[in-house]
Parts: structure tokens; sequence; C-alpha cells
């Protein structure tokens, strides 16, 4: 790469297109709409379960991943859209129903920057003292952990959508559970039957055919709420969405703020993936890759926007592409922005019923929980060492029953409990096999230097 700010991109047309390479503008416009395409279903998602305005999200993640570009001086390929993580907490501190408009967005919002702020100082420290105390503090059996308890603690959230349960009717309706189950079944079809770009949409494609059973449902056949198209119609095509301020409240921001933990967990599986992909080190980029993403945070938190994660439907795309190069999402950015400043498209995306969004977030929540299962195995961990055990074992069940726990007028919710609980818990265990070693090692007499 170019010893400059930027990288200076050459022009290559075929075979793996590293992130200092470019394609033709065509393959390049066409390459970005495709990653917008691959990141639209989550960074949509996202900011409808938490009851924020679609159109602010879109539009802030186009700005997000600009600002990432800059920071990392486009070296590191990455699209920022909507982080789930924020989604737990953000619902337990504004007291929102999933799916359903939040009345109390301003104190999420200030619970966002913090939470950005904390990330950005992460990365300000990783970028001054070196990126290896954080895989130190946090190694795979505790980012496994906090991952789990995440996708545990949304678990009632999505099946109460899913049941169709509101505060009119608290015991749902068995159609509203239909649906979500056809929307979860028609995700699952297309990720594992699913050819090509396809494939890489199961969460678009899934909503899309459940959005279209419950249209004929319930509009043609009267069997649920029918869908009102009367915004769509009057929504204007392009202008400004309803931007809002923060509020900042200490409880906020202590329920919401511990997410920046999980963020650089997130962050660094994605970086060393995608410098795996590539073949580069992207390791001295890490602290620059995070307060990328922690300022972006920031700055959609003061805008009405949702927290900011780099996205893994985007490193898929990547790699059945082999196509890395940033200039691709700068493009995908500027699509993302023009999207955002369409209030028709708004107005049609809040149209989504509540029991697709459920099965969404049945299949979502889940693949969050899971996703713990593949870092563990991936990583080799090992059960059979108590310290591993116990450790996981305890932040599941802090999650999974969303176990709070107030400290100086913190309040910290199943997800910051799990987080910190597994960290601390941890590091203050130490189980016999790694006791028995110590002492063995420190028995041993010193070995001469060699020659």
């Amino acid at each position: 790469m170019s010893n400059g700010f930027l990288p200076r991109w050459t022009l290559k047309t075929e075979g793996t297109i590293l992130p200092d390479e470019r394609l033709p503008m065509g393959q390049t416009l066409v390459t970005g709409l495709q990653h917008v395409v691959a990141m639209f279903g989550s960074t949509v998602l996202a900011p409808l379960l938490m009851g924020f305005d679609p159109n602010v999200s879109i539009l802030f993640s186009g700005f997000a991943t600009l600002l990432f570009f800059v920071i990392v001086g486009g070296r590191v390929p990455s699209y920022l859209g909507s982080s789930f993580a924020f989604i737990g907490p953000v619902l337990v501190a504004t007291g929102a129903t999933v799916g359903s408009p939040n009345p109390n967005i301003p104190l999420a919002l200030g619970g966002i920057i913090a939470a950005g702020a904390v990330y950005a100082l992460i990365g300000l420290i990783v970028h001054v003292a070196g990126h290896r105390w954080v895989e130190r503090v946090m190694p795979p059996v505790v980012t496994g952990a906090i991952v789990a308890a995440i996708g545990l603690v949304l678990a009632p959230i999505a099946i109460n959508s899913a049941s169709g349960v509101t505060t009119d009717n608290p015991n749902g309706t068995t159609f509203a559970r239909w649906i979500a189950l056809i929307t979860v079944l028609a995700v699952a079809m297309i990720a594992v039957y699913g050819s090509g770009i396809w494939r890489r949409l199961p969460v678009l494609l899934g909503g899309a055919i459940g959005y279209l059973a419950y249209l004929v449902l319930a509009n043609g056949f009267g069997l649920g709420q029918p869908i009102d198209f009367s915004k769509v119609a009057s929504a204007s095509w392009f202008g400004l969405p309803t931007f809002q301020s923060p509020v900042f409240d200490l409880r906020a921001i202590s329920l919401i703020a511990p997410v920046a933990v999980i963020l650089v967990a997130e962050n660094l599986g994605h970086i060393k993936a995608i410098g795996a992909m590539t073949g580069r080190n992207l390791d001295p980029y890490l602290g620059r890759a995070f307060m990328g993403d922690g300022v972006a945070t920031m700055v959609s938190g003061f805008g009405g926007g949702t927290g900011m994660t780099t996205y893994a439907e985007n490193m898929g795309v990547m790699a059945v592409t082999r196509i890395y190069s940033t200039l691709i999402f700068v493009v995908a950015a500027g699509f993302a922005l023009l999207l955002g400043l369409s209030p028709k498209f708004g107005a049609f995306i809040s149209t989504i019923p509540g029991p697709v969004l459920g099965g969404l977030s049945i299949v979502v929540f889940g693949l969050i929980a899971a996703a713990a299962g593949r870092i563990w195995v991936e990583n080799r961990i090992d059960f059979a060492q108590p310290r591993n055990l116990i450790t996981v074992a305890v932040a599941l069940i802090l999650g999974a029953g969303n176990f709070k726990l107030t400290v100086a007028g913190f309040t910290l919710d199943g997800i910051g409990t799990a987080t910190f609980g597994a960290i601390l818990l941890y590091h203050l265990l130490r189980d016999e096999t790694e006791a028995e070693i110590g002492t063995a090692d420190a028995a041993m007499p010193a070995r001469p230097p060699a020659e």
C-alpha cells in the first residue's frame, strides 16, 4: 500500500481485488450497490425493533461508513450499519416494546453516544499501546459468553413480537404466530437452499416472503389487522428524515454504555477475519478501526440514529466476490445516503407487520446466541477446564435471566452483568491445571542461553 494518508488504488479487472486496488467505474457502482443490499436487511431491522426511524439509521450508516473510511485511511474494507448489540439495552432503558414507535428515543441516544465515547477511547488506547491487551482481557471464551448472553436476553422480546403480544392483547394471536413461523421458515430455506447472491440475503428475502404472506392473509382474507398504505402514498420521494436530540440520563447510560465492550470484541473478530481473507496484516489499524466505529456511533447518536458496527453481511459478500477494494464502500455509503433521504422509502418500511419482525427476530437473535458456539469451536475452547466452564455458565444464566444489578446508582441489565461478570470471573479464577503448570514452571531450573 501507499505510504500516503490514502492508498493509491491501482486498476485491476480480474482475480482477487485487494483493498488498494479498484475495478472499472461501472463494476465499482454495481458492487457497491450489492453491499447496500447485503447490509439492508439488518440495518433496517435493528432500528425497527428498537422503535427508531429507519430512514435516519440508513442515512447515518452511510455517514458512519464514510467516517470509518477516512479514519482508517481507506485501508480497511468495511461497511458500518446498525448494531444488534444495542437492541436489548435500548429496549430496557426506554421501556419500549419491540417493533413499536419508541417514545423515549432521546434517552437511548444519550446512552448510545456514551457507548461510542467509551469505544473511541478504547480505540485511542489500542492505537497508542497496541492491541494485545484487548485479546488478553477478552479471550475467545469470554467473547463467546458475552455474545451468547446477548442472544439469550433478547429471546423473550422476539417471542412476544412473534406472538403479536401488545398491551391490548397480552396473549397474542394464533395468526401472528403462524406468520412469524412462515417468516422463520422462509429465511431458513433461502439460507440453506438459495443460490448465488440470493443465499447472502436470507433476512431480506425471508422478510419479504413473510410480508407477502401477511398481506394476502390479512388484507385479502381478513385474518388479521390489514396493512395501511396511506402513509406510503402521501410520503414524498425525497426529503430530510426527522432528527432527534439526545438526553443524557445516568440510568440509560449505565444500561447502554457497556455495549462498547461487545463492539470491541465484535470489531476485533471482523478485522482479524478480513485480514485473513486479504492476506494482509490489519492489526496495526485496529485502534483506528475502533476509533472510527466509536466516532461514527457518537455522530449517529447525536442525530437520532442507532449505534454502529462493522457488518458481517458485507464480509460475506467480500468472501464470495473476492473484491476487497475500499472504494466499493465509498460507493455503498453514497447509495445509503440516497435511501436515507427518501421519506417514501421510510414510510414503506414502517408498514412491515409486527409478526414478520418477530419471525426475523427469532432467527437473528438466535444466530447471535449461536455465534458463540462458533467462537468456541474455532478457538478450541476446552470446557473440561473449570475456569472456562464456570465463566460461560454464569454469563449465560445472568443473560438469560436478565439479572439486574445496581452499583452506586448505576443499574446494569442482563447484558451488562453478563459482560462484566464474564470478564471479571474469568480473570479472578485460575483452575488447577493452570496452577499446576505454573508451579512446575517455577520449579524447573532456568535453561542456559542458546549458543
